[in-house]
């Protein structure tokens, strides 16, 4: 019984290495800050994971076929950009605005998949390219920064409700629930878990690879889109800015490996993209409360990243026979 409870927790073994790493270095922040442990302090906190938070979801769902998606930062500040001059007038403009902002997210996603699928390319170099079309396409929206924003509904995302609960974390738990997990537990779900372990394997299996492989890409659109509409919520604005693409996207890439999600596909998931999401964005905070420069963030983020995978990694590392893995 006991043997069989360690197989069944061996697979989330990352996930709680991640899960306690954010809780120490989040404690250790409260601890420090001036304000302590204030609504203001938990929602800011909270807003700046949830942005990365899901663009690191956007990101595992690729991951999770052996692939890479590189546009994910550009989906992310196009729909910034999009956001910026939709989300404006009325209660029922803004509503409109969301979806057109989450339509094109899945038409970018969907242009990615088609790339990666029909064009067999690399996604690496596949996604790289649609990213700069991305980026081209945010700079003839916003060639200058700026934009106008419902103030109510940006209030409403970006706030806390009465009891101090940031809506932010509720959307991540939403879209957690709304979409990851019927993904996760879908047939297009399950495949993708197969083609990032062997797609030889799942070809032969009778697997759908291809759909499999499409879908994957655009939810990560969609995911990158609700991201944001999020940015666009705190900005109150919109900007084609490329080096903020850049740097969502290789945090993304950073927090799916913090979370425990493997880059060859096959393991992990959302949920400790997310909680390697606000790691990272945790890092941040203790460089501000301790005072540090932030030019500092590189070398710290590099440590994390080198304990995480190096505690994923110790039972493999200490084990004599690799058969002993699957026990």
């Amino acid at each position: 019984m006991r043997q069989d409870w360690v197989y069944r927790l061996s697979p989330l073994r990352k996930l709680f290495v991640a899960l306690a790493l954010c809780l120490a270095m989040f404690g250790l922040f409260i601890s420090q800050h001036p304000a302590g442990f204030s609504s203001n302090v938990l929602n800011t906190a909270a807003n700046k994971g949830a942005l990365l938070g899901l663009v690191a979801m956007a990101q595992t769902v690729p991951v999770l076929t052996a692939g890479l998606d590189l546009s994910v930062g550009m989906v992310f500040v196009l729909s910034n950009c999009l956001a910026s001059s939709l989300l404006a007038g009325s209660s029922s403009a803004t509503a409109l605005g969301v979806l057109a902002v989450l339509a094109t997210g899945l038409c970018c996603g969907a242009l990615n998949g088609a790339v990666v699928v029909l064009g067999r390319l690399q996604p690496i170099i596949a996604t790289l390219a649609t990213g700069a079309i991305y980026h081209g396409l945010a700079l003839w929206l916003r060639p200058e920064p700026g934009g106008e924003v419902n103030e109510d509904f940006a209030d409403f995302i970006t706030g806390s409700f009465a009891g101090g609960v940031p809506f932010s974390l509720v959307l991540l738990a939403g879209v957690l629930l709304l979409v990851w997990l019927p993904y996760r537990l879908s047939v297009a779900g399950r495949a993708a878990y197969a083609i990032g372990s062997s797609e030889q394997a799942a070809h032969m299996s009778g697997v759908p690879v291809a759909r499999a492989k499409f879908l994957a890409y655009v939810l990560a659109g969609l995911l990158a889109s609700v991201a944001g509409l999020l940015l666009t919520c705190l900005t109150y604005s919109g900007e084609a800015n490329a080096a903020l693409g850049g740097s969502y996207t290789l945090n993304s890439i950073a927090a799916v490996v913090i979370g425990g999600t493997s880059l060859f596909g096959g393991s992990g998931g959302a949920v400790g993209s997310v909680v390697g999401a606000f790691v990272l964005r945790t890092i941040g905070d203790l460089l501000f409360v301790f005072d540090m420069d932030p030019m500092w963030q590189p070398l710290f983020l590099g440590v994390v990243l080198i304990i995480s995978v190096g505690l994923g990694s110790f039972r493999l590392l200490r084990s004599k026979n690799r058969l002993e893995l699957y026990r």
